[in-house]
């Protein structure tokens, strides 16, 4: 195992970190949100999106045989983490991680060169449907798909919520339980949707972060044989590899604005003044400030960890576990650090002309995206066999 990054790795960090800083500060977050929906239709700067997509970030983790740069996880988790040191709104792990994903492991050739080009080009946008409670349970689903009477389709009926980008979506992944398979989760189907299909209705909502997600109704949707992607007995296998990709990168970006948070909270101790002082000069605040920066660097090393097993081919069991571990530090470190931020700022902290006010809802957004702390620290002892 080699957690750190090749000199091409390093070159496209570095590239990422200049190119998002330059044309994606968290100003342009704040011009995005303030514009609101009829500034941006689709929630994001096209012409943003436009010069993302030259510099080839969506097509990195595909194969070249679907026009990807077959670049690997440890590069796009390094753009991850750029884009949380700016806030940087853009479509990619909804349509690239999620979605993208599940088509190479469980679409078909006609499907996969249908959709994954396209994803790569950044033509198309795909979003997964999983979610319907208020906490993340992947095996908890209630939509269900049965059989048509003549046996050559399937009918979907039920509600999603927290459906990441769906609201500009070509095409959804919606995960159903197959009916009267209840506390089954291995009979589980992913089925390809049209949005646009009689029975479909798709509402556009907004997060505390102000990025989009929507809610998702479907009432005897009706899809062809084609739709069911994959086959029930391998669509939860599937599905946990794709959202243990999505948790790394997630914890990528939210390393990217914790360490963001705690540079710009170190330089305020260092210029702030207070009974003549800078108050970086009082004990108690070092404290507290190396004791951030330790578990910044373990946080890192488990982003890194996570990213490298993906790359090294690592026993899909590895990853859950280094996923689970990456995602519940980047948790509860994503809340300590952001709470110190607004405190160690004072007054000025809690006020929405400080950016970090910004990077807490991001973090906040984030630490409950495909499970909480409290989700996969249970998830990593029941993997470890506690």
């Amino acid at each position: 195992m080699s957690m750190l990054l090749n000199d091409e790795q390093r070159q496209l960090r570095d590239s990422a970190r200049d190119f998002l800083s330059e044309q994606a500060p968290v100003g342009a977050l704040r011009h995005v949100r303030d514009a609101g929906p009829a500034g941006f239709p689709r929630g994001y700067d096209p012409a943003l999106w436009l010069q993302v997509v030259e510099m080839g970030w969506p097509a990195m983790i595909f194969p070249e045989q679907y026009d990807g740069l077959d670049f690997g996880y440890k590069g796009l988790g390094a753009v991850f983490e750029q884009a949380g040191r700016t806030l940087a709104a853009l479509p990619l792990l909804p349509s690239v991680v999620l979605c993208g994903e599940i088509l190479m492991r469980a679409g078909n050739e006609a499907q996969r060169q249908s959709w994954l080009p396209r994803i790569a080009a950044g033509e198309a946008f795909m979003a997964l449907a999983l979610e319907e409670g208020g906490r993340h349970d992947p095996a908890s689903v209630t939509t269900t798909a049965r059989r048509n009477d003549s046996g050559d389709g399937w009918v979907i009926d039920g509600a999603k919520s927290f459906v990441l980008d769906g609201h500009i979506a070509d095409a959804l992944i919606v995960v159903a339980r197959i009916a009267d398979q209840q506390n089954q989760p291995e009979r589980m189907g992913l089925f390809l949707v049209d949005p646009e299909l009689p029975g479909v209705e798709v509402l556009r909502t907004y997060m505390v972060d102000s990025r989009n997600a929507a809610q998702l109704r479907l009432n005897q949707v009706k899809l062809d044989s084609q739709a069911l992607l994959g086959s029930v007995d391998n669509a939860f296998p599937v599905l946990d590899a794709a959202l243990d990709r999505a948790r790394i990168c997630l914890a990528a970006e939210a390393l990217g604005i914790i360490d963001e948070s705690f540079e710009r909270t170190l330089a305020y101790l260092k210029e702030r003044v207070q009974f003549d002082v800078a108050i970086g000069s009082f004990q108690a605040l070092q404290h507290r400030a190396a004791r951030l920066y330790s578990e910044i660097e373990m946080l890192r090393s488990c982003v890194a960890a996570a990213l490298d097993a993906i790359d090294s081919n690592s026993e899909s069991s590895d990853v859950a576990v280094l996923a689970s571990l990456a995602k519940a530090k980047s948790a509860d470190l994503g809340e300590k650090m952001l709470n110190e931020a607004v405190q160690l700022h004072g007054g000025i902290g809690v006020t929405d002309e400080l950016d970090i006010g910004l990077f807490l809802k991001r973090v906040r957004t984030i630490q409950q995206t495909l499970g909480d702390g409290i989700f996969h620290r249970e998830r990593y002892a029941r993997l470890k066999g506690f």
